[in-house]
């Protein structure tokens, strides 16, 4: 009897070409559309499990059907003891309030890391950290809809509980993970939410870590150690949400978008739905698509009755451009969903069962083995490596200092970003839409390396996972599957090779690369790629001071990597670290002269690069100082960014800002800002 009623469902729907999945009595989704099923190539690696595909996630926007709250403010925070980082588990911390537990309770901020907040040893904390906070649910939630938590992002690893009884849990941090709460929640009335947040790191996690424990004067104690050259933040460093849906709802989207031959925008959708136990008696009828412009007309749409996948085509098409490539750029449309249903005591649909609008930028990407091409037009890549990193913050969300970064990308001319080396915000992902700002999305798999089969697993699922999230963006032009990998090792061969083949399943129409340090002679990974990107620390690393071996070695080490793989190259990584405010003529490493001096030699490089059509990007490590952890070589953090890690331009960002729009005036004859044609002397003037 248990399932008897999905029988029913699934007799009801049968008729309809549709993607619906309910939930059943024992928790389990039964998806009723056969075409999902994959078949993927086979893997070097016997025994690895597929990832289970990512369902919803849709982000929380409102909408005449949906409300949404937001549960960020002051939380409460407890330290779990190092030694014991489960305790919290086994006392079962989360049948109530923290403040039973008698530790002492922290104010902590949501989104934030929590390592920097307070005065305290917090920040080498290594282990679990406990929050907690009250909320009230209105009453009017209750009964004909769903609700939902959804977290944005948590790290490392998370496990939530509504008013003592288990919500959600997951691993892999930046990325978002939501679940339905409904049963768990008392409406009317005050409900009280616990996360436990883990930050250890290992051999099997992404990016991966190791903790030992270390003799101190007080005692033993764990130390996390990591390879990559960030600073470990943690925390809920992410909003997080509430939100309604109706009992039949739009469960997930999907659009891919192509501009034809007579200019004609097309959009291709698929939809799915998903249901519960409760809404056996809601049919759906229809969907209504409509494609809104910017000033709110209706530019197509479409009534689907089928309800599963539907195109749109769309004259006099405003296509999505990059900035500077084009006078108008960042366009988006506004994409409506309206899904009508009919109850059986109300057979006729009137108004709409549920909304949901999707920002969408309509463009055309392709690749081959010379270019990457957007809109039929070869692009030239110019921009930073960058991190979520801020004072006080850590990698904590914030719209203040996400709206200043966005506008220093676009004062300095830059046109593209990586988001070495984890899924950026959500929020960033929109306003990289919006400003037209091209994003090459990474992964979290930084400096991975003990290749197995475990590992391999949480790998795909990172990227399962971050394709999932950012699929439906304009901006995002490619995939990387790494930054830096050890892909010199034993063992890298077979784990790349399957890697990118699953990945190449799923890529939803762009190309895959990766952030590279190995050598070309030496590298398991960049055959498997579209595009090759590698990194190289030229007069820094290697040849310290010397900025007269900068153009040659580049130069030969970029057409290395053509000759081998006959692919696209992008120089993903460049730059030294300088001192704001220190100088010295002539220029000496950690100064600004330097760091000016060994850009423009960089800068003769990429420009005989250039000409060879094939290398198609430089990008500068990096946007921002930012905070790493404590060595003996970081003084304050990781000092390379062009700007000051408060975000004020160091002497090479002026340097830069001249160079990117000299690149956009020659590739796209964009208008040079005015502040840049500075009068100097008249012979000069002249010239620029």
């Amino acid at each position: 009897m248990g399932r008897l009623w999905f029988l029913v469902a699934y007799l009801l729907f049968s008729n309809l070409q549709i993607q619906i999945s309910f939930a059943t009595e024992d928790g389990f989704i039964l998806n009723m559309n056969p075409d999902d099923s994959k078949e993927y190539p086979l893997f070097k690696y016997e025994g690895v499990k597929i990832p289970v595909p990512t369902t919803g996630l849709l982000y929380p926007r409102e909408s005449e059907s949906r409300e949404v709250l937001r549960l960020d403010g002051l939380w409460k925070m407890v330290i779990s003891d190092p030694g014991d980082p489960l305790q919290g588990i086994r006392e079962k911390w989360f049948q109530n309030t923290l403040r039973k537990i008698g530790r002492e309770i922290i104010p902590m901020p949501v989104p934030a890391s929590y390592n920097d907040i307070t005065t305290d040893d917090l920040r080498d904390h290594v282990g679990t950290v406990w929050y907690e906070r009250t909320f009230f649910v209105p009453r009017s939630w209750k009964g004909k809809q769903r609700t939902w938590l959804r977290f944005s992002s948590v790290h490392y690893s998370a496990v939530a509980w509504i008013n003592g009884r288990n919500a959600t849990s997951h691993s892999i941090g930046h990325l978002p993970f939501e679940a339905e709460i409904s049963e768990l929640l008392s409406f009317g009335a005050e409900n009280r939410i616990t996360v436990m947040c883990d930050n250890r790191l290992s051999n099997r996690t992404i990016p991966q870590g190791s903790v030992s424990k270390v003799a101190t004067d007080f005692g033993t104690v764990p130390v996390q150690s990591y390879t990559f050259d960030f600073f470990n933040y943690a925390g809920i460093q992410r909003s997080v949400h509430l939100y309604t849906t109706p009992l039949l709802y739009i469960s997930d989207l999907e659009v891919t978008t192509q501009l034809t031959a007579k200019g004609i925008g097309r959009i291709d959708y698929r939809v799915w739905l998903n249901g519960s136990k409760e809404s056996l008696g809601i049919r759906p009828t229809h969907l209504l698509v409509q494609l809104r412009d910017r000033d709110g007309h209706v530019a197509a749409q479409q009534v689907n009755k089928a309800v599963y996948h539907g195109t749109l085509l769309v004259p006099n098409v405003k296509p999505w451009w990059p900035y500077l490539m084009h006078p108008d750029p960042g366009y988006l449309y506004d994409l409506q969903f309206d899904l009508f249903a009919a109850s059986d005591e109300e057979i006729k649909a009137n108004a709409p069962q549920d909304v949901y609008r999707l920002p969408v930028g309509i463009r055309s990407l392709a690749w081959n083995n010379e270019s990457l091409l957007l809109n039929g037009k070869p692009l030239y890549l110019r921009g930073f490596g960058r991190h979520e990193d801020s004072d006080i913050r850590g990698k904590g969300l914030d719209n203040v200092l996400l709206a200043r970064d966005f506008s220093l990308l676009k004062w300095i001319g830059a046109n593209a970003y990586r988001t070495s080396h984890y899924p950026y915000s959500e929020e960033s992902m929109q306003f990289a839409d919006q400003h037209g700002i091209m994003i090459i999305d990474e992964c979290p798999a930084v400096n991975i390396d003990v290749f197995e089969p475990q590992l391999l697993e949480h790998h795909m699922s990172s990227l399962e996972q971050l394709i999932h999230r950012d699929r439906n963006h304009p901006s995002v032009v490619a995939w990387s599957v790494a930054n830096e990998p050890r892909s010199h090792k034993q063992g890298a061969l077979k784990y790349f090779e399957s890697l990118v083949n699953y990945t190449r399943d799923i890529s939803h129409g762009r190309p895959l690369t990766a952030a590279i340090n190995a050598s070309p002679s030496t590298c398991h990974l960049a055959q498997f790629l579209d595009i090759v990107g590698f990194n190289r620390y030229n007069s820094w690393y290697q040849n310290s001071g010397r900025t007269d071996m900068i153009v040659n070695l580049l130069t030969t080490e970029a057409q290395s990597w053509r000759d081998k793989f006959g692919k696209p190259v992008i120089q993903f990584e460049y730059g030294g670290d300088t001192m704001e405010g220190m100088h010295s003529l002539p220029a000496f490493i950690w100064s600004e002269e330097y760091q000016v001096e060994l850009f423009s030699r960089h800068f003769k490089a990429f420009d005989e690069l250039r000409e060879r059509k094939w290398f198609i990007g430089e990008f500068v490590w990096n946007f921002a100082d930012f905070r790493t952890a404590q060595t003996i070589t970081r003084v304050g953090g990781n000092k390379k960014g062009v700007f000051t890690r408060n975000r004020q331009p160091k002497e090479v960002a002026h340097i830069l800002r001249w160079r990117y729009f000299a690149l956009a005036k020659e590739l796209d004859q964009c208008i040079v800002p005015e502040d840049l044609n500075l009068y100097i002397s008249k012979p000069i003037h002249s010239e620029l």
